[in-house]
């Protein structure tokens, strides 16, 4: 039994080989625990993953104290209550639109889950101490309050905002590399991170309406609870995840350049987070100075042809990764890791789903697991041959590779007859006339 040669690791741009499997089974043991992997450098206690997340749990429960006691300081018991119900209601919407556009390959949860809890606690309160200190500061300074509150809306607060949302989205580009891989990613991250903050904040300003409604006896459609709850989160729900999703791509794209492009990496999330802070000060802006009618005029000239742009990149960037798994992963079916019709059925999520139905109708909930691990192995192997072949994969290139191969090659049995079915069934590959079988296999046989 031969064994498979290692493929080099990748230099510059370029493409890797493919390690051959010429025998009937690979010449690697059986993938190692996960504990265990090579290629994973053991490190010292105090820089645990479990140290490290007890520290940033920590931070975070100590943030959503401050934040949330200052909200209901504001706003008092009953209006915090109220603001809480109503702010909670677009966030499960917005959370699902950004997870539907991660379904190629979709990050960890508590990597969003980190983003949501940052943007929600940390850098709402970060922004409400800093901007409630300038504007004092301003007022001190210029004995003049009412422009101080100008000042405070339009400057003050896109800047600070925007920069602590940013910091999320800096930090999960610096510790979580590796599932940061291009503008899917940092959209995705950059949303989830900006609706924590929209979540928070509209605590605040619903609570606020609340309590002026009790004041003033206000109620039903002309209270201000109403008019608030309708512009923030009928006819706005999407404003701060627009913001910073411009900082996200901007770190998106600096995922994409190569290594050796240091100055880019930097301008590129710096142009982006300029970007979002522009385009925030022209919203508030709108409110401050115009009134009513240039709110609605920035609404419809900047924000919605802003959204509906923003929404068609993240949606061709979705495309561009399944075009990405049809064009890396028949290197490996060449290479006989893979059957011929799997990269055809792993690049469309339909096919991907038929095929996990068919493994849990023919043999149970547990063949559907292995069936979606597999997808999601393949998926992560040529994405990492994308990034060997623009120069950004690393000098583990190639332990990574052969991990990823040793998953594939365990869940075979199971994955490969089911996207084999899949691809005909969906109508990506051809089928065979149901009175033939090939190889042992007839996609017309239940």
């Amino acid at each position: 039994m031969s064994n498979p040669a290692p493929a080099e690791a990748p230099t510059g741009a370029g493409t890797a080989p493919v390690p051959h499997r010429d025998t009937e089974e690979p010449a690697f043991p059986a993938a190692a625990d996960r504990s265990q992997w090579r290629y994973r450098p053991r490190r010292a206690f105090w820089r645990s993953r479990v140290v490290r997340a007890v520290a940033v749990v920590t931070v975070l429960a100590i943030c959503a104290l401050f934040i949330l006691g200052l909200v209901r300081e504001q706003t008092g018991t009953e209006g915090f209550l109220v603001g809480l119900g109503l702010a909670v209601l677009p966030v499960p919407l917005l959370m699902a639109a950004f997870r539907w556009l991660d379904r190629v390959e979709p990050g960890p949860w508590k990597n969003l889950l980190f983003a949501f809890a940052w943007g929600a606690f940390a850098a709402a309160l970060v922004a409400i101490l800093a901007n409630s200190f300038a504007v004092r500061w301003i007022a001190t300074a210029t004995a003049d309050p009412d422009s101080a509150d100008t000042l405070g809306a339009t400057v003050i607060a896109p800047v600070v905002e925007e920069s602590a949302k940013a910091a999320a989205i800096l930090l999960l580009f610096l510790f979580r590399r590796k599932h940061f891989g291009g503008l899917v990613d940092g959209v995705v991250i950059a949303g989830f991170t900006a609706t924590g903050f929209a979540f928070t904040e509209n605590i605040l300003y619903l609570g606020n309406a609340f309590g002026e409604d009790q004041e003033f006896g206000s109620t039903g459609l002309g209270s201000v609870t109403a008019a608030t709850f309708f512009v923030r989160v009928v006819m706005s729900p999407f404003a701060h995840p627009l913001f910073t999703v411009l900082t996200g791509i901007g770190f998106g794209f600096a995922a994409l350049a190569p290594r050796g492009k240091r100055l880019r990496r930097v301008l590129l999330p710096l142009a982006g987070l300029l970007l979002a802070m522009g385009l925030h000060a022209a919203w508030n802006g709108s409110a401050t100075f115009g009134g009513p009618l240039a709110f609605y005029a920035v609404y419809g000239a900047l924000m919605v042809p802003a959204f509906g742009l923003l929404t068609w990149l993240a949606v061709w960037s979705r495309q561009r990764e399944l075009r990405t798994i049809s064009g890396e992963l028949p290197a490996y079916a060449a290479a006989g890791w893979l059957s011929p019709a799997e990269p055809t059925a792993l690049s469309s999520m339909r096919a991907r789903q038929v095929a996990r139905a068919f493994a849990a109708r023919t043999y149970g909930p547990a063949a559907a697991r292995a069936v979606g691990e597999y997808e999601s192995f393949a998926t992560t192997l040529a994405f990492l041959r994308d990034r060997a072949r623009r120069g950004t994969a690393g000098p583990d290139f190639p332990a990574r590779e052969q991990e990823l191969l040793h998953h594939l090659w365990q869940r075979r049995e199971v994955a490969s007859p089911a996207l084999t079915y899949a691809a005909r069934a969906t109508g990506r590959v051809w089928a065979p006339p149901q009175y033939l079988d090939y190889d042992g296999y007839n996609p017309y046989r239940r």
